[in-house]
């Protein structure tokens, strides 16, 4: 497993969504190189521009957190699913296509998938305070407003400028890390992945 690194916006890959409705900036995926039918999770920004439908992905649990935007309602299969408050976790199912409409003009999400026969994980949101983060894998530490620092043992602290993101694989960095706003308004997103790629 590689060392703990650090990941610019200039690093983060820009590819065209599934169905080509739109296109997203891929922060990291694993395994190294997989595509979108073979990864065990993914980690990326969106931007959404108009209504239309989202790609389908059979098998995927999908955490949205809305970036920048009024937000959007996401409609069927089963109960609409509001979008609406900035950097609040929203989990549903990946499996239908599914049928995006906006609030008021485009947006910006955080979007986390997770393959459920590979992998599962969570979306943290830190503010306010430092926080522990659960026991995982993975880390993926994105610093979605303002400036953060990333805490782990055997390692000098990592200091985040907005929008950049930290990524853990904890075979490498043994135990938890702790993420601590570095101030009054900085948020971070953390993925806190648990699972093997094989």
């Amino acid at each position: 497993m590689s060392l703990p690194y650090v990941l610019a916006p200039a690093d983060y890959r820009r590819m065209p969504w599934k169905n080509g409705g739109g296109h997203t900036w891929q922060i990291a995926a694993e395994p190294p190189g997989a595509d979108l039918a073979s990864f065990a999770w993914r980690v990326s920004i969106a931007a959404v521009e108009r209504d239309g439908p989202f790609s389908a992905f059979p098998g995927v649990e999908r955490t949205l957190v809305l970036l920048a935007g009024r937000g959007m309602r996401l409609s069927g299969a089963g109960a609409p699913v509001e979008l609406r408050a900035p950097f609040e976790p929203v989990t549903f199912a990946g499996d239908a296509a599914i049928d995006c409409a906006l609030v008021d003009g485009p947006t910006r999400d955080f979007n986390l998938m997770v393959r459920r026969s590979r992998s599962s994980a969570q979306v943290i949101v830190v503010r306010d305070r430092g926080e522990p983060m659960p026991p995982a894998s993975t880390y993926i530490c994105y610093a979605a407003s303002g400036a953060c620092e990333c805490v782990l043992a055997g390692f000098p602290p990592f200091e985040l400028a907005p929008e950049h993101t930290l990524v853990v694989h904890t075979a490498s960095a043994p135990g938890v890390m702790r993420v601590n706003p570095l101030s009054g308004g900085s948020i971070a997103l953390v993925a806190a992945i648990e699972g093997n790629v094989a």
